[in-house]
């Protein structure tokens, strides 16, 4: 591994440690909802190289079920910041799966950017192994818009969807603190607006313009790289973490709809 990615595997793993410390404090972690539609939750362990990553797996009843999800989250976020979200992916029939990055929560081993792909990769073929025979869309907010489109060539996805999401780790870091001169300190990588210039799957990009950590520009350029069919929504009002801060039934049953 580089200096560059031993750089960002160590500045995630920090930052995460913080962010989930401080959500846990604050309670900021939505508690489950209680939803009239019946709901079946699965927890998973799954090998991803050496190492095993947690996964919640919850789906509606089966005859209720009428598209799949996977769900790679940020930076400062567990699988338990997600519940919520997906109890009301399935009130709209989506049955979810969201996992832990390596050294997220109850994983094991380390995170860095190469290792973070392998479990996204890994948690897409558990998925299809639970979800056959619907086909499987993968959704990446924030940090894991970058791995969500970075795997698109490795799994046969229905359908992107960004939410919250950087035009490339770099821009991305930039946008938030880093001095441009720091620039090359962040491996160039996770780059979505080039990798939109060959995606073939129909792409969903969803952004708040509140985001105080990716302008609106950001998901624009994402929308004008696409050379699919592509649609950008721009949610006003909306802040960066509130899609799993505080979910709501209008934001999530949008995104549902673009998977039916």
């Amino acid at each position: 591994m580089d200096a560059q990615h031993r750089i960002l595997a160590v500045g995630v793993t920090l930052i995460s440690r913080v962010l989930i410390l401080r959500d846990r404090l604050f309670r900021r972690i939505a508690p489950p909802q209680s939803i009239e539609t019946p709901i079946s939750v699965f927890r998973h362990s799954i090998p991803s190289g050496r190492n095993l990553i947690d996964a919640v797996f919850v789906t509606p009843n089966e005859k209720d079920v009428r598209a799949n999800l996977l769900l790679c989250h940020g930076i400062g976020e567990t699988v338990e910041h997600w519940f919520v979200v997906q109890q009301l992916l399935a009130t709209c029939g989506v049955a979810s799966m969201v996992f832990n990055y390596s050294g997220f929560g109850r994983g094991t081993g380390l995170f860095n950017a190469r290792q973070a792909e392998q479990d996204a990769i890994a948690a897409f073929h558990c998925l299809r192994e639970l979800a056959a025979p619907l086909p499987i869309s993968i959704l990446g907010l924030s940090l894991g818009s970058g791995i969500a489109t970075a795997i698109l060539p490795q799994v046969p996805a229905n359908r992107l969807v960004l939410c919250a999401a950087f035009t490339s780790l770099r821009k991305g870091a930039m946008s938030i603190a880093l001095p441009k001169s720091l620039r090359f300190v962040v491996p160039d990588i996770w780059d979505s607006e080039n990798a939109l210039l060959t995606c073939a799957i129909p792409v969903l990009i969803v952004h708040g313009d509140r985001d105080r950590l990716f302008p609106v520009r950001m998901a624009e350029a994402l929308k004008a790289a696409c050379a699919s069919p592509s649609e950008l929504v721009i949610i006003p009002g909306l802040a960066h973490n509130q899609p799993f801060y505080r979910p709501q039934i209008s934001y999530w049953s949008l995104i549902a709809a673009h998977l039916l």
